[in-house]
């Protein structure tokens, strides 16, 4: 049973920010914050120590938010992700520790070699 439950869902306008409010807080979560910090197998993995770092994620943005019964919501980005269930409690969770969880990610791209920015895509010329 979720221990934290919203009184608002709210989506930006550029579709780039979540804004969740609860009783005692409201947190303004970046959809790039939201999309690396995926609760889905694909992100976690499927036990310890399988997590991957998602990069080339700066421009998501989040295309629709379906609810999962009364206890969660499924968010759906522009890069087709779908499969992360984010409880109440994660998205209180993810908006509590946003600072430090943030500065991890960032750390763990340097370490890795990666970046936020998405791949640019190769153009290839074609002969005549």
């Amino acid at each position: 049973m979720a221990n934290h439950w919203p009184e608002e869902l709210r989506l930006s306008r550029d579709k780039t920010t979540l804004t969740v409010t609860f009783p005692d807080a409201a947190f303004a979560l970046p959809a790039e914050y939201l999309r690396v910090s995926s609760p889905s197998a694909e992100v976690r993995g499927h036990g310890p120590g399988q997590a991957i770092t998602v990069a080339g994620k700066r421009d998501v943005a989040i295309l629709g938010i379906e609810p999962v019964g009364r206890y969660a919501v499924k968010l759906v980005f522009d890069d087709m992700h779908a499969s992360g269930i984010y409880t109440w409690d994660y998205l209180h969770e993810l908006g509590h520790e946003q600072p430090a969880r943030w500065a991890k990610y960032l750390a763990e791209l340097v370490d890795k070699g990666l970046t936020r920015d998405p791949p640019t895509p190769v153009v290839r010329q074609t002969r005549r």
